[in-house]
């Protein structure tokens, strides 16, 4: 099973990269919107994983476009933001974000959603 992050922020993909070392997770990564969903359509991930601050990977539309093909609709999806972006989270749910996460809880909790895929 394939994990795809979304990001563009170096030092979470850093984070990211090593928990899913240390654990023998599978994790791909994408750093726009393009790069994500033809990456999802080569081989739809078992989990995307979305920094809902990365304006570069405009999560929201990456995601618009996973539920409008059948596909992808139903891939599991998790975001993470600033905990005082409560509009983000909001806008995030609104749009279908299966998850969202504080970034310091996701840290906190990345070893147990990668193990959990």
């Amino acid at each position: 099973m394939v994990i795809l992050a979304v990001l563009d922020d170096l030092l979470f993909t850093s984070k990211i990269r090593n928990a899913a070392a240390r654990l023998g997770a599978s994790i791909k990564f994408a750093r726009s919107s393009a790069d994500a969903l033809a990456e999802m359509r080569q081989t739809p991930p078992a989990l995307v994983i979305f920094d809902l601050n990365s304006a570069r990977a405009e999560p929201l539309a990456t995601l618009a476009a996973m539920k409008k093909d059948p596909a992808l609709a139903t891939v599991p999806t998790l975001g993470f933001a600033s905990h005082l972006q409560t509009e983000v989270f909001e806008a995030a749910r609104g749009a279908g974000m299966d998850s969202v996460l504080a970034r310091s809880a996701f840290v906190l909790q990345l070893g147990d959603i990668l193990r959990n895929v």
